[in-house]
C-alpha cells in the first residue's frame, strides 16, 4: 500500500484536497475484500495518516516563515551569564542579603547584584545608590567589631553581624565616626546636652572647735585690794554685763575718791580742772562711771566697791576666792561669749587655691552627726605646718544652743566655687583623658560622632568646666565613649590606608 505524501511546502488547502484522492485506492481494495470490519480498520489508519501529514505540513511552513526573535534572546542570555553575580539582595530594600538565590517571606525572588553594580575603590565613584535605598552613596563596608577589615560589598562576620556601611559624606570630616543605631543601643551609649552651670567642688578637711577670740573678756584689777565678798564663785556661771562679780576694798581707789571730793568742795581753789583731773584718776583705776557719778552726787566716800562684769558671757576661768588679796594686773575671771564659735580646719596645701574668705562650709560635729552647721570662712592663717603640709582655715559658725564645745572634733566640707559664675561644663565621664590629650565625643545625629580636643577648667558636682572645644547646646557622649573613640581611631587608620600614595 502506498499513499501520497504532500510536500512540506504544499499549502494546507492542497493537502486537504488531496486527502480524498489518496484515500480512494485503499477504499476500493477494501470493498473487494470480504468483511466490513477489516475495511473499517484500514479506513481509520488512513485517516490518522492523512491528519499527521497535514499537521506536519502546517508546522513546516510556520517554521520556514517564523520571526527571527530567538537569536537576540539567546545573545542576551549569554551576555547575562558572562556577568558575575556577587550576591542577592532583598527585593523590598530591607538590609538582608544572600549568597545564593532565595525568596523573601512574601515569596518574591531576591534581586541579583552583579559585579559592575558595586563601588570600586580604585576607579571612579559608581552611580548606583546604596542597597538600603538611602540617598547617600556607600564607599565601603567595615567590620562591625572594629577589626581592620573592610569590604566593597555587604557581608557578615563570623558571628553573623552585618558589616557597617561607610558613606561618601563621611569623608568630608575625616575624624567623624559612624556607628549603626542598633550598635549604639547595644553598647549603652548615653548622651547629655552641654550646659552652663555653677561648679561646686567639695573640699574635705578636719577641724577643731575653738572660742571666738573677739568674744573673750578678762577681768583684772588695776590696783591692789582685798576681796571681801564673791558673787560669782563657780566656773561656767553665766553673767550679764554690769552684774557684780565681787566686792573689793582698795586703798588706791579710796584716795582717788577723796581727791574728787576735795575738788568738788573747793571749786574756787582748784576749779573745773581739778574736778576733771580727780575723775580721770578714778577712771584710770578702772572704777565704773556709775561709782564716779555716785560720789559726785552724794558727796560720800564708800569704803568698798562692787566690781561689775565688763561683758556678758560664760565664766570659763575663775582665779579668785573670797578674802583673797589681789595685786594690780592679776587675772581674776575670764568670760567668753559662746553664741558664736570658731572651727579651725586643716586644709591640704593642694586645696588652698579653692578656699578663700567668704567660702561656704558645712561643719558636722562628730557628737551631732545628724545636725550639720553652716559656716563661712573668715580667715586663712599665713603659716603652713611643715609636718602635715596643711594650712589653718578659720570658719565662724553660730552656736545659739551652746552645743559646740571647745576642742570638739568636726568634719568640714568646703563648697568651693559656689559663688562663681556659671561655666560651660560636661560630665566627668564624657572626657577621655589619654594622658597626652583630652577629648569629648560630640553626637552629630544618625549614629555619627565627632571627637573634639578640649581644654579643661575646674571640676565640681561630677562635672568639669570646658574652656575650649565645645559650645553650650551641643550634645556629648557620657557613656561608652571609649568604644566610639576606638572606632574613630580605626576609621582614621583605614582612611590613611585607603589614600593613594603620593607620586615620587
Amino acid at each position: 500500500m502506498s499513499a501520497h505524501v504532500p510536500n512540506v511546502e504544499t499549502p494546507a488547502t492542497e493537502v486537504v484536497a488531496a486527502a480524498p484522492a489518496a484515500a480512494a485506492f485503499p477504499v476500493e481494495r477494501a470493498a473487494k475484500q470480504s468483511g466490513r470490519s477489516r475495511a473499517r480498520g484500514r479506513l481509520r489508519i488512513l485517516a490518522i495518516l492523512v491528519l499527521g501529514v497535514a499537521v506536519g505540513a502546517v508546522g513546516g511552513k510556520w517554521y520556514a516563515h517564523r520571526p527571527a526573535t530567538n537569536a537576540p534572546l539567546l545573545s542576551a542570555s549569554a551576555s547575562a551569564q558572562e556577568r558575575t553575580i556577587l550576591y542577592y539582595r532583598d527585593p523590598g530594600g530591607a538590609p538582608s542579603w544572600s549568597a545564593t538565590p532565595r525568596k523573601d517571606a512574601a515569596g518574591r525572588d531576591y534581586v541579583p547584584i552583579y559585579d559592575d553594580e558595586e563601588p570600586s575603590f580604585e576607579g571612579s565613584k559608581p552611580s548606583t545608590l546604596a542597597a538600603t535605598g538611602s540617598s547617600k552613596r556607600i564607599r565601603y563596608y567595615r567590620n562591625p567589631m572594629g577589626l581592620p577589615d573592610i569590604s566593597p560589598v555587604p557581608k557578615r562576620d563570623a558571628m553573623g553581624m552585618d558589616y557597617v556601611p561607610v558613606y561618601e559624606d563621611e569623608g568630608a570630616n575625616p575624624t567623624t565616626v559612624k556607628v549603626s543605631l542598633d550598635k549604639v543601643q547595644r553598647s549603652g551609649v548615653r548622651t547629655e546636652t552641654v550646659e552652663a552651670r555653677v561648679l561646686v567642688r567639695p573640699i574635705r578637711a578636719v577641724g577643731t572647735v575653738k572660742i571666738d577670740e573677739r568674744r573673750l573678756t578678762v577681768v583684772a584689777m588695776r590696783s591692789d585690794g582685798y576681796v571681801e565678798d564673791l558673787f560669782v564663785n563657780t566656773t561656767g556661771q553665766t553673767v550679764q554685763a554690769g552684774e557684780p562679780l565681787f566686792r573689793i576694798y582698795s586703798v588706791d581707789i579710796q584716795r582717788a575718791q577723796i581727791d574728787l571730793l576735795v575738788a568738788i568742795r573747793s571749786p574756787t581753789t582748784l576749779g573745773p580742772a581739778g574736778i576733771e583731773g580727780a575723775m580721770q584718776r578714778l577712771r584710770n583705776l578702772g572704777v565704773p562711771e556709775s561709782r564716779i557719778r555716785e560720789v559726785r552726787t552724794t558727796g560720800g566716800n564708800p569704803r568698798t566697791i562692787d566690781w561689775p562684769a565688763p561683758a556678758s558671757g560664760t565664766v570659763i576661768e575663775k582665779r579668785v576666792i573670797n578674802g583673797q588679796r589681789v595685786a594690780a594686773g592679776d587675772e581674776l575671771y575670764r568670760i567668753a561669749d559662746l553664741s558664736r564659735m570658731w572651727v579651725i580646719a586643716d586644709v591640704a596645701e593642694s586645696d588652698l587655691a579653692a578656699v578663700k574668705p567668704g567660702t561656704r562650709a558645712v561643719v558636722t560635729l562628730r557628737a551631732y552627726a545628724a545636725q550639720p552647721v553652716q559656716g563661712e570662712v573668715t580667715f586663712i592663717y599665713p603659716q603652713l605646718r611643715p609636718e602635715t603640709r596643711t594650712a589653718r582655715v578659720r570658719i565662724e559658725v553660730p552656736n545659739p544652743d551652746s552645743r559646740l564645745k571647745t576642742d570638739m572634733y568636726a568634719d568640714v566640707v568646703f563648697r568651693a566655687g559656689a559663688d562663681q559664675e556659671p561655666v560651660v561644663s560636661v560630665p566627668d565621664s564624657a572626657v577621655i583623658d589619654s594622658g597626652t590629650r583630652r577629648i569629648v565625643l560630640v553626637a552629630k545625629g544618625e549614629g555619627r560622632f565627632e571627637p573634639r580636643a578640649v581644654k579643661l577648667g575646674g571640676r565640681g558636682d561630677g562635672y568639669v568646666g570646658i574652656l575650649e572645644g565645645v559650645n553650650e547646646g551641643e550634645t556629648v557622649v557620657t557613656s561608652a565613649a571609649f568604644l566610639i573613640d576606638a572606632e574613630s581611631n580605626l576609621k582614621a587608620a583605614l582612611d590613611a590606608f585607603s589614600q593613594p600614595e603620593a607620586p615620587k
